[in-house]
């Protein structure tokens, strides 16, 4: 049961609110900005997803540097708020096509009407968009994404300064193009999230990749859709013999360790030729995700040392190095080392004629970051940092300093191996040929290496 429901910017404007109960002040946005922002508690700068104050529980998701926040005073399960929270914000985000602060602002008639279907009285109806364009009937004012800096989703599929095909990520599935005439497409997008601890010596301890295949249609008459996956993918190792895996880069069978379907996929050829059959329901939604343990290939390997060059200076060498093949360029790359307490100055050499490179030392977190703008495969770059201490080191200092962690967004690259083969639409016409997307792209969930 929610209380009250409210979207902030970054600056920590108001930019919807609705009470549905009012049992919550009415300053409680304000309230949880500046215990967000100012957040010192349990040793972490920045604040949890859940938490409690003056015996009102907050909520919050962060999308597209949007904070979307709920509150409520009963003890309401966390998992179900912040499931609700991206449901909300995904609802909007079909609507409007673009999710921003100004789409926001210059459609808050429809955003609010879309919240008083959602809930009522603080209790959910329903999340999804195809039930609600039976009751929401209010166009959107559209906003060019053009004119907005690539944040969130709508940047991963940027190469350079060209947009691959297709703007999925910025179209309204209830607008109408101009002329009156929609434009027919369908677009699948593989997201692979992927977790890797190094040892100290730079071999692979742990290896996961979370992953989702996520449709969005924008076909008209709802025609059912064939999605087929690789031949020899495999559910569970029951009766496969993973010797001879040869990760992303080499051969054998796709094993999932586990998956689940959205509820219209029907799987009555699954198990012969590897295909899903589902009639796609308006808005995105995820057709399947899957989870991976087997080895793979990892994108970067990661090298790191750090030695003592005096009573008071360390130096640190940070090595990456990317494992994907040249044709394929890695996006905002970011590498992060935690220092010894003492550190009070960090003094960097950087390669030079690279562009896009920063590194920084955040003094009050002891944090050194390493910002790249893009990694070229097959490249290898080096960082090396001087650190001065205020007092003279006595313990082992590999203990102070780190684990290195490191994010980063690839497109076009899956070290699954798991395929679309083909994407086949029921009912087409020879005047009415719909334009077919998949597109693919890994992040880093954790990504870590130990020195």
């Amino acid at each position: 049961m929610i209380s009250q429901f409210f979207v902030l910017s970054q600056r920590g404007d108001n930019i919807v609110f609705r009470d549905y109960r009012g049992d919550v002040q009415k300053g409680s946005a304000e309230i949880f900005f500046r215990k967000v922002k100012f957040w010192k508690e349990d040793g972490k700068e920045e604040a949890p997803p859940v938490f409690n104050l003056d015996g009102v529980n907050y909520f919050h998701v962060k999308v597209v540097g949007l904070l979307f926040v709920a509150t409520t005073r009963i003890n309401l399960s966390p998992s179900l708020a912040l499931e609700l929270l991206q449901r909300i914000a995904r609802v909007i985000k079909d609507y409007l096509g673009l999710l921003s602060e100004e789409s926001l602002r210059k459609n808050f008639v429809l955003v609010y009407e879309l919240l008083d279907e959602v809930i009522d009285f603080g209790y959910v109806q329903t999340t999804s968009t195809e039930v609600l364009k039976s009751y929401v009937f209010n166009e959107p004012i559209v906003v060019d994404a053009a004119r907005l800096p690539p944040l969130g989703p709508a940047a991963l599929f940027m190469q350079g300064n060209k947009r691959m095909p297709g703007t999925a990520v910025t179209k309204s599935v209830v607008a109408h193009e101009p002329g009156g005439r929609k434009r027919e497409e369908i677009f699948v997008d593989i997201i692979e999230k992927i977790s890797v601890t190094f040892s100290s010596s730079g071999y692979v301890l742990t290896s996961e990749i979370d992953g989702t295949i996520q449709m969005k249609s924008y076909l008209t008459g709802n025609p059912e859709i064939r999605l087929a996956l690789n031949d020899d993918l495999y559910i569970g190792r029951s009766g496969v013999s993973s010797y001879g895996f040869g990760g992303s880069s080499g051969t054998g069978p796709v094993i999932l360790d586990d998956c689940n379907f959205h509820e219209s996929v029907h799987m009555d050829n699954f198990d012969v030729d590897r295909t899903l059959s589902l009639v796609p329901p308006d808005g995105e939604f995820p057709v399947m995700n899957y989870r991976i343990t087997q080895e793979f290939k990892p994108p970067f390997s990661i090298n790191a040392l750090i030695e003592e060059a005096g009573s008071l200076k360390a130096e640190v060498i940070l090595k990456i190095r990317a494992e994907f093949p040249s044709s394929i360029t890695a996006n905002t790359i970011l590498v992060e080392m935690p220092l010894p307490t003492c550190t009070t100055r960090v003094n960097f050499d950087m390669e030079p004629g690279i562009a896009g490179q920063t590194a920084d030392f955040k003094e009050s977190q002891r944090r050194l970051e390493w910002n790249l703008k893009k990694i070229v495969g097959g490249s290898e770059h080096t960082l090396r940092a001087k650190l001065n201490f205020s007092q003279e080191f006595h313990g082992n200092i590999t203990k102070e300093a780190g684990p290195v962690s490191m994010t980063f967004t690839i497109p076009m690259y899956n070290p699954s191996r798991l395929q679309v083969k083909y994407l086949q639409i029921a009912k087409k016409t020879k005047s009415s040929n719909p334009y077919r997307w998949v597109r693919y792209v890994t992040q880093a969930n954790s990504y870590v290496a130990r020195i």
